[in-house]
């Protein structure tokens, strides 16, 4: 059966969409599961804030468990919340062209201040101060 111009045309149109759509939810999913972590390493940092009891911690690394003193610890988990923290942020940064794309193929308007960053902690001091 040979198709028309038309129905390739519909055709790559949908396989387009698709396309499109599926990395948006995998980076959706990603994120969430990114926010999980990074609750779990808040968790684990806040908890370490409030052991006044011990000075040396067992730490699971991969497969093995170390026994580690309790400031390198909270510096290690402090260091992959931040890591965490910049994946979350790089992965939102590049959701947000993906999600203009397909609604520039399914023939919507670009969503009104979806391209908005928030302030700066720099930027925010002087808010303040001019107040």
């Amino acid at each position: 059966m040979k198709m028309t111009s038309e129905s390739e045309k519909v055709l790559k149109y949908l396989i387009e969409a698709e396309e499109i759509a599926e990395d948006i939810l995998t980076d959706k999913q990603q994120l969430v599961d990114l926010d999980r972590k990074r609750q779990k390493t808040r968790e684990a940092i806040r908890t370490l804030q409030k052991d006044k009891s011990s000075n040396k911690l067992w730490v699971c690394f991969g497969n093995m468990f170390l026994k580690l003193p309790k400031s390198q610890t909270k510096k290690l988990l402090e260091k992959d919340f931040d890591e965490l923290d910049n994946e979350i942020l790089d992965i939102r940064k590049n959701l947000i062209p993906k999600v203009g794309k397909l609604r520039d193929i399914d023939g919507q308007e670009d969503i009104k201040g979806f391209n908005l960053n928030p302030l700066s902690k720099d930027e925010m001091k002087a808010i303040v101060q001019m107040m």
